[in-house]
């Protein structure tokens, strides 16, 4: 039985998974939008969500911790020197996820995850 397990397993070891969402984080610091399937962008928005809020403390226990969490010293970069600076004052929901439609080869449901950005 499943109770208590919070996420999806998307058909991978937990270290697998891991190395899946920092991956897709990355990516997503590095680009501002992916495009992805919808479990995919569902697993890795809470973690970018928390990077952000790591990212506007700003210190250098929130850089080591989003360092270890995303293994790319250029990522945490610009997600403290850049990113951070755009959502100053705002107290979440720093991404999106639309929905897409189907893929073709295999019709899985596809999503752009992207970063809000302010206005």
């Amino acid at each position: 039985m499943r109770h208590r397990k919070k996420g999806r397993k998307l058909s991978r070891t937990r270290a697998h998974k891991r190395a899946l969402v920092a991956n897709l984080a990355c990516s997503l610091i590095e680009h501002e939008q992916i495009t992805t399937t919808v479990a995919k962008s569902k697993e890795v928005q809470p973690a970018i969500e928390w990077l952000v809020s790591l990212a506007l403390k700003g210190d250098l226990a929130s850089r080591r911790r989003a360092l270890e969490t995303l293994r790319d010293k250029r990522a945490v970069g610009k997600l403290f020197d850049e990113l951070a600076q755009q959502f100053t004052g705002k107290g979440g929901g720093y991404t999106r996820i639309l929905r897409l439609g189907s893929r073709y080869g295999d019709g899985a449901e596809m999503a752009r995850i992207e970063f809000v950005t302010q206005q």
